[in-house]
């Protein structure tokens, strides 16, 4: 007995003396329950404060089953039937429902996903054994399909979605998603959170603010009228941009077929945004930077004479004009009026193709656009020493080629701004919680042309909008418009030509620029001339953009140009002839 006792003695001593610390801290720990704690994803908002995309609060509630058994209610112990009655109500799930899945023996059941943290804070005073919560945050998009294409979306895990649909919540993925917490803390055998243990706390961090660009009324109007254009027209698809001219911004960028962020159900292309990834053979549009070169090249000047025949063998083809004609003798400022592919042809070919190539570069044909987004392609256009004889020709008149509507836009931004192209933007910078405002790094400008050849330019693409024009359905009523119609082969899906692309890509005020607006409609069966098409369209998104911004009409005459050898000088403004003493040759 004296040496059994001795055993007993020494391992008391042992254990209360020498491996006191190592056992405290072993039942510690098994004590001790980690929860991570989700940081709250940062909101998207658009330039006039409206949330795009926002994360909320949520919790889900827990049980475990074996510590559910002992709950005990004012003395007396309920049990699973007990906590059952007392959180249906909360819960909203009938008793009997209810109390199945809070009996077993599973130490982790879901009992409800998505409670809003004030019904957990009801549910946690009840003290129920064994009830615990998670924090969940879920993400919602107040505008929902209007800017989804635009914005993205997250899964159920909450993180951004790779690939088609990503958008700027996976451009942005790092900024937005903040830093997880935890929450440690000790819990009795019965599932209870011990009062007076052990609890360490380390807050999350929630993701940063991204402040874009875009106009949230803006984006709902373009959408809108992209999406009834698409189906009016039974169009493949469609895409509105709206581009600051001074500054590069994206107003807003609309496609449509697109997709509602809350309920992902329909084929992936349609998660794709359109003004990003698609690329496309511009057509007519082009010969904007054909005429730039020409007029800063000082081949051409808006009369310069230009004969048109009604076919014009070149390399190895024979090259024709939208519709049959006799031969027209027609000024350059007529050529691009009336959007003659021969006459662009003709002073074109004034043009080296070295350099031509070197200004559609400058325009910013054939490179990314800076924004990064994702998905986004930089189109097709090949070195000028790997043109074959007729793309010498086409590209001229925007076949040969590829862009995406974004890059479309920068064009005549370029031109809208005196020559000066500015990169788009499309974030205006980011938010921390603390309020500190980190704007986006600043983009480069680069000088496409000179700012008188611009201004020329300009003055040309208003008679494309005028009487004589391919785009009277685009004025704008008080005020001067400047833009281009384009009508070009579209390439299929298995790589030959199918369909047609009709677009419209102009500026307002004329001769004040202040927003582009590029309207692109992918193969519409029901026309599919790009002025009578998207024209109408984007009269009625300048019109709301203009009025949107309170930019007023400037009061300015129109130009003055002669558009025909032989004939006395008009006014964009109206076919009206204007008394001149000058005389043609």
């Amino acid at each position: 007995m004296l040496v059994t006792f001795t055993l007993f003695g020494g391992q008391l001593v042992r254990l209360q003396a020498f491996d006191a610390s190592t056992l405290a801290t072993a039942g510690l720990k098994s004590r001790l329950d980690t929860v991570i704690v989700p940081a709250l994803r940062g909101s998207i908002v658009a330039s006039d404060g409206v949330e795009l995309a926002k994360s909320i609060d949520r919790v889900n509630v827990t049980a475990d089953q074996q510590a559910v058994r002992e709950y005990t209610k004012r003395g007396v112990k309920v049990g699973v039937a007990g906590a059952a009655a007392d959180l249906s109500p909360l819960l909203g799930i009938p008793v009997d429902k209810l109390a199945t899945m809070l009996t077993g023996d599973r130490r982790f059941v879901y009992l409800a996903k998505d409670v809003s943290p004030l019904i957990w804070r009801t549910i946690n005073k009840l003290g129920v054994n064994g009830i615990l919560s998670e924090h969940a945050p879920e993400r919602v998009y107040p505008t929902g399909a209007a800017a989804s294409a635009l914005v993205g979306w997250v899964a159920a895990d909450g993180r951004a979605v790779r690939g088609n649909g990503g958008g700027l919540e996976l451009l942005y993925n790092s900024r937005l998603e903040g830093t997880p917490g935890t929450e440690r803390y000790e819990i009795s055998r019965d599932g209870r959170v011990i009062p007076t243990g052990e609890q360490q706390v380390t807050p999350a961090v929630p993701g940063r603010t991204v402040r874009l660009t875009v106009d949230s009324d803006l984006q709902w109007y373009a959408q809108n009228a992209v999406a009834r254009k698409v189906l009016d027209t039974k169009a493949q698809s469609g895409a509105i941009v709206v581009m600051e001219v001074k500054t590069g911004r994206l107003k807003a960028v609309a496609t449509y077929p697109t997709f509602d962020p809350t309920d992902i159900g329909r084929p992936t292309s349609y998660l794709q945004n359109r003004a990003f990834g698609e690329a496309f053979e511009p057509g007519s549009t082009a010969k904007v930077m054909t005429a730039a070169a020409a007029l800063q090249e000082g081949v051409a000047t808006p009369d310069t004479e230009v004969t048109v025949p009604n076919r014009l063998p070149r390399a190895d083809k024979v090259f024709q004009d939208s519709h049959n004609h006799p031969t027209e003798h027609l000024t350059f400022a007529g050529v691009i009026a009336q959007s003659s592919n021969i006459g662009t042809m003709l002073v074109g070919e004034k043009v080296r193709r070295a350099v031509l190539e070197r200004y559609f570069r400058a325009f910013g044909i054939g490179a990314p656009t800076g924004v990064g987004f994702p998905g986004e392609t930089q189109g097709v256009f090949a070195p000028s020493a790997d043109w074959n004889d007729s793309q010498r020709y086409t590209v001229m008149y925007g076949q040969g080629l590829s862009l995406n509507a974004v890059q479309a836009a920068g064009v005549f931004q370029a031109v809208a701004n005196g020559g000066l192209r500015v990169p788009p933007t499309l974030v205006e910078g980011t938010t921390s919680g603390e309020g500190t405002f980190t704007p986006a790094p600043p983009t480069t400008p680069v000088r496409v042309v000179s700012e008188q050849t611009a201004k020329t330019l300009s003055q040309m693409l208003e008679f494309v909008v005028g009487d004589e024009g391919t785009a009277k359905q685009a004025e704008v009523a008080g005020y001067r418009v400047a833009g281009k119609t384009g009508t070009a082969d579209r390439v299929g899906a298995g790589g030959r030509y199918d369909g047609k692309t009709a677009s419209f890509i102009g500026f307002a005020p004329a001769d004040d620029p202040k927003y582009v607006v590029a309207v692109v409609l992918q193969d519409p069966v029901k026309g599919y001339f790009g002025g009578a098409t998207a024209g109408p369209v984007f009269r009625d998104v300048m019109t709301y953009t203009l009025q949107r911004f309170g930019v007023p009409p400037t009061g300015t005459p129109a130009p003055v140009m002669r558009l025909r050898v032989g004939e006395a000088p008009v006014s964009a403004g109206s076919v009206q002839k204007v008394t001149t003493a000058r005389t043609s040759r």
